[in-house]
Formats: C-alpha cells, structure tokens, sequence
C-alpha cells in the first residue's frame, strides 16, 4: 500500500502500467474506472496515487497524450480537424477544440495553419520532445507565456 511519502513500489509497477496503456491505446474509449479495474484497485485509489506519482490526473494524462498526437497529425496537414479528433479518440469536436486550445494556447485550426511542417527535417524524437504540449498555467509559470 502507499504511504504518507507516495506510492509503494508495487503502486509504482501498476501505475506505469496504467500510464504505457494510455500511451497505447489513447485513442480508444478509457475512462479510469476501466483503467482502475485493470489493476484491481478502486478508481479512488488510481486517481490519488495517480497523481502523486506524475503530477496530474490520469483524465489529464489521457488528454495530453491525445493532443501531443493530434498536434503531430495536423503538422502533417492531410486530415481535417474533425477527422483528427476523431481518430486521436475524441468524441465531441467542441470538447476536443476546448481542450487543445487550452493546453496548447490556439485553437486546433490555427496551429494547423500556422505549424504545418514545424518539424520537417527534424528526428521524429526530437521533434516529439519539442512539440510536446505545455499547459497553459505550465508555461505561464516557466515565464513562456
């Protein structure tokens, strides 16, 4: 069990593999009481050490992951915003725009204007690391914003 410094080691080992699910499966319908019965916990008890481990909720974890891969296919400029919505697991076009423009800082429609082919040239994994979403209050609080 967890104590009062953070999560067990055995904690550790399933909650990495919640989060190597996410990363995976992203795109599919997740919801953290079907990630919590996964892992034979309650979804109480995901969501706490959860976030004691990484610093966010698993919802929010879910999200940036989707963005981070939604980012990455309008760079490419072949689909259309609802089409990567769609495809990156979202369910409502207007969910999806809210949330893109709150961890990235412009609507999914301008960075596909203005970021296509941002990353022509560069190695997937650098581009990756460059690319990757920062929420707002992140970059408000690293002086980016």
């Amino acid at each position: 069990m967890a104590t009062a410094l953070g999560p067990s080691l055995r904690d550790l080992a399933l909650l990495r593999r919640v989060r190597d699910r996410i990363d995976r499966d992203f795109a599919q319908a997740l919801n953290v009481e079907a990630l919590a019965q996964s892992i034979h916990v309650s979804s109480g008890h995901l969501s706490r050490q959860f976030r004691l481990a990484y610093g966010e909720s698993v919802y929010s974890y879910l999200m940036t992951r989707r963005i981070e891969r939604a980012m990455a296919l309008l760079r490419r400029g072949e689909h259309t915003v609802t089409e990567v919505c769609f495809e990156v697991g979202g369910s409502s076009l207007g969910t999806f725009s809210t949330r893109f423009t709150e961890l990235v800082g412009v609507s999914p429609s301008l960075y596909k204007r203005d970021h296509a082919r941002d990353t022509e040239g560069i190695p997937s994994c650098i581009a990756k690391q460059v690319t990757r979403p920062i929420r707002n209050r992140e970059a408000v609080a690293a002086g980016k914003v």
